[in-house]
């Protein structure tokens, strides 16, 4: 049965782990705790990435489901000599978007300095272009909240070039049904297959065949799921639907992707999704993502000879403020549900 208190609950803590790409463990570790409370037992993959695998009646065939906790960031490119930090991005984060965000810096000694993300224009008052000049990641800088005038200053507090820069999610669920947040892309997936997990232990669940749940650590720079155990012969991608001109996805829908940028997924494993979404009466769109990739697109261009689809609830605003609403995470629950049963 699908929780809504549970999922929320674990959505905002999950969002609230600082994890950008390559600075995952502590998102890890997160859900490893919470699937071993279960009960289940899990492995972790040399690279960082965590499987749970669940039995069935049968060996075969072994199937997946995989779902990504890393996020975009940032990390530090330089220390400039008025004591501010250039950057550059882990992943694609729409930079005009991280203009006044508040963020911490990570160091390699896990010290945490908090600071904010600005323009290098930062005041009407002062810069003639602060209303219009661009936003990219050349023209940002973070200020540090502490008393720091030089680069000396900056290396005395123990920061240096290539600690992690992550800023504020921002999380709120409003009475509407409605969640607002950074880093959904992935972590509402993430929150929805541990419910899955969790029903499957609770409700007893016998499954067919195996099936192995993967949660990757390198997503959102294209590598999170290039390996996968050789075993898998069907990986599911739940991440993100994209919503906007051309789509047809909503907030409120399960994204079917039929194509993105590396190509058609595959054909029957597509449109039996399809029909289970159908016979659900789920509310549920198919659409095409021409500049977007997944864990399985990531699988298949590793060697993975497996059938692969990609799914998950629609979410607005992607790699900017993130919104979707609580039935669009319903919605892909009961999908993935529907198709662990078959």
């Amino acid at each position: 049965m699908f929780n809504q208190e549970e999922i929320i609950k674990n959505l905002e803590a999950l969002v609230s782990i600082n994890s950008p790409s390559g600075y995952t463990d502590k998102a890890i570790d997160f859900v490893e705790t919470y699937v071993k409370d279960l009960g289940y037992e899990t492995e972790i993959t040399p690279k960082g990435n965590l499987i749970v695998s669940v039995d069935g009646e049968n060996p075969i065939p072994v199937r997946a489901l995989s779902a990504h906790v890393d996020t975009l960031g940032l990390m530090v490119r330089s220390i400039n000599g008025d004591g501010s930090l250039s950057m550059t991005t882990l992943g694609g984060p729409l930079t005009p978007t991280l203009d006044g965000a508040y963020c911490d810096i990570i160091t390699r000694d896990n010290k945490t300095y908090t600071g904010t993300i600005l323009s290098t224009s930062t005041s009407i008052h002062v810069y003639k272009d602060a209303s219009t000049k661009p936003r990219d990641i050349d023209n940002l800088r973070v200020i540090i909240d502490e008393n720091v005038k030089t680069k000396e200053d900056v290396l005395n507090l123990g920061i240096q070039n290539g600690d992690i820069i992550a800023y504020d999610p921002k999380f709120k669920f409003t009475s509407s049904g409605f969640i607002k947040s950074r880093f959904l892309d992935d972590k509402a997936s993430v929150a929805i297959l541990l419910a899955v997990l969790k029903d499957i232990k609770e409700d007893n669940i016998k499954l067919k065949s195996p099936l192995k749940f993967i949660f990757t650590v390198y997503e959102e720079v294209g590598h999170g799921a290039s390996y996968i155990p050789s075993d898998i012969e069907e990986l599911l991608a739940v991440d993100m639907g994209a919503i906007g001109d051309n789509l047809a996805c909503s907030e409120y829908d399960v994204s079917i992707c039929a194509k993105d940028s590396s190509g058609p997924y595959d054909y029957a494993l597509t449109t039996s999704l399809i029909n289970m979404a159908k016979e659900k009466d789920l509310d549920y769109a198919v659409d095409i993502y021409p500049m977007y990739g997944s864990d399985a697109s990531a699988a298949l261009r590793g060697g993975a000879n497996i059938r692969a689809a990609l799914i998950g609830p629609g979410v607005a605003n992607s790699h900017g403020m993130e919104r979707t609403h609580i039935k669009a995470l319903e919605n892909t629950y009961k999908l993935i549900l529907s198709y662990i049963n078959i």
